[in-house]
């Protein structure tokens, strides 16, 4: 019965959307790798799509990760060797083969950035990720061939790193129960992920680089200094004034109880931490998102 809703629900989507089964923004397996440049083993690659990524925000990210210029970026050897000799190599590249959870965090977190940034200069978004279809054409069109297989963002996203829960504004979960991409899935879900991954938008969390051997601190400081920036207490409303990112993805952080549950443990000992400690007190506010494109100067920026 859940196979037929997530068939139904991708022949809809390809009817409005348009089919993308075979856009990729990387090459596919038959043009993947020169001869002098062998395959890349798991943990190899991870670490060289880190390391693109810390590239891409020296070449072009304010420190903090918040904004990007993607002229800069689009012209810079960094964006030059993630394209031509890094995402080739994902074609054939099987990521069940990371060994340990830490690993796909790191992979999967780092790639989903690094793939936003791609598809952004790919097809040349000049004001926002979700002109088209609340950004649904934008996460389902951006994909690279990883082993074989397309992965989108969307895929990434909801299938992989949301351990195959879906879209929360879809039917169903991502993967069917046939998917050989569910290999791939990283359970037990982490909600903390809400926090390190970057849509290209201002309202988003910065783009951070993520280490299998660092992860769960990163995670933790990705999660306090967003929930800091983040939190604003209206006494006069009795509001908790938060992200939509908590009312999206609110069943990850087991429901309104648990996001507050979570501010609480997160927050830094301020005045708003100790208004929310009292008992009873606020209700969950959401602000509207920002959803303009995080680009440095002119939303205009190509010559």
């Amino acid at each position: 019965m859940m196979q037929e809703v997530i068939n139904l629900r991708e022949a809809v989507l390809g009817l409005v959307l348009g089919r993308r089964d075979r856009e990729v923004l990387n090459r596919h397996p038959e043009d993947a790798a020169a001869p002098d440049q062998p395959p890349l083993d798991g943990q190899a690659l991870s670490a060289a799509i880190k390391a693109a990524v810390n590239g891409f925000k020296a070449a072009a990210m304010d420190a903090e990760g918040r904004t990007v210029n993607y002229a800069q970026l689009r012209t810079s050897p960094a964006y030059a060797d993630y394209q031509t000799r890094l995402t080739p190599q994902l074609a054939r590249y099987d990521p069940a083969r990371l060994a340990s959870r830490s690993e796909r965090l790191a992979f999967w977190i780092n790639l989903y950035n690094a793939l936003v940034i791609d598809a952004v200069i790919a097809y040349d978004v000049r004001t926002s990720v979700t002109s088209q279809w609340a950004g649904l054409g934008f996460f389902r069109r951006a994909a690279y061939l990883i082993g074989g297989q397309r992965c989108s963002l969307e895929d990434i996203e909801h299938g992989i790193l949301r351990a195959n829960r879906g879209n929360p504004f879809l039917p169903g979960p991502q993967f069917g129960a046939n998917d050989p991409r569910r290999a791939w899935m990283v359970e037990p879900l982490d909600p903390r992920i809400h926090f390190a991954l970057n849509c290209a938008s201002r309202s988003c969390p910065p783009i951070g680089i993520y280490s299998a051997d660092l992860i769960e601190d990163q995670l933790e400081l990705a999660t306090r200094s967003f929930v800091d920036s983040d939190v604003v207490i209206d006494q006069a409303r009795n509001q908790v004034q938060i992200s939509q990112i908590f009312r999206w993805y609110r069943d990850d952080f087991d429901g309104p109880l648990g996001i507050v549950a979570l501010l609480r443990r997160t927050l830094p000992d301020d005045p708003r931490r100790a208004w929310l400690m009292q008992a009873n007190r606020g209700q969950l506010a959401y602000r509207d998102y920002d959803w303009g494109l995080n680009s440095v100067g002119s939303n205009t920026y190509y010559p």
